[in-house]
């Protein structure tokens, strides 16, 4: 299993091709578990595509959820912001929880400040008027005022981690777009890159058809005098 990173020209697929057609292509490799349900896009930026960086978060507990222990400098959740470099994307385990925020503005420009590419979070945030105007990248299932340590207690980062129910490991390319996010194994990016740029070439030219009023049967899918069509307009457009 190939466990070096993607390349650039793999990324830069990545970045234009729709969510939609990456789960399609990693269904037909027989991955059915990788759309994160549930989160929206929280800023003006709905586009991200970056290497993983995991945070976990359990059930918050009172003698450990103290102001003086996350603001700690070795406090997971500062150490996992902290590390982040450019084309990552920190990814948090937030169980779901929508009564309390996992960040907000603060540590969310930290983010971007460091090149980050985003940030993912099954969970809430806050601060929400200010992320609407940024141009950051930010996922989340909804927003929540009170501050993470009402209900979570983050444990450790860059250790594999479930978030909305799909696992999401270190180094993980995840994609996002209007639609939602989805999580690409590593290994699998540049095979899921070069298969998905060619899916969306397709369906540009079927979606064409369509709109000038073929039928759906032998244009999606396409049958062999559609696809020969295709390839006299894929020639046609170089």
């Amino acid at each position: 299993m190939a466990t070096t990173a993607p390349t650039a020209a793999t990324l830069a697929t990545l970045a234009r091709v729709a969510t939609a057609t990456i789960t399609t292509q990693l269904f037909k490799l027989g991955l059915r578990n990788t759309y994160l349900a549930g989160l929206r896009p929280m800023s003006a930026a709905s586009r991200v595509v970056g290497e993983a960086v995991t945070l976990r978060c359990v059930p918050s507990r009172e003698d450990l959820a103290t102001f003086e222990r996350i603001t700690a400098p070795g406090y997971p959740q500062r150490s996992a912001i902290e590390s982040l470099g450019p084309g990552q994307v920190l990814v948090v385990e937030g169980r779901g929880i929508t009564e309390a925020a996992i960040g907000g503005d603060i540590y969310l420009t930290r983010m971007q400040v460091r090149g980050a590419a985003g940030c993912v979070v099954d969970g809430c945030v806050r601060d929400t008027g200010s992320l609407a105007a940024m141009d950051f990248p930010v996922y989340a299932r909804s927003s929540a005022s009170p501050p993470h340590l009402a209900r979570h207690l983050a444990v450790d980062w860059n250790v594999p981690v479930g978030c909305c129910e799909v696992l999401v490991m270190p180094g993980d390319i995840l994609v996002g777009d209007a639609d939602g996010v989805v999580c690409i194994p590593r290994h699998l990016a540049d095979e899921v890159a070069a298969w998905a740029a060619e899916l969306d070439h397709l369906e540009a030219f079927v979606l064409e058809r369509i709109r000038a009023g073929a039928a759906l049967s032998g244009t999606y899918p396409p049958d062999a005098a559609t696809r020969a069509l295709y390839d006299a307009w894929r020639v046609g457009r170089g």
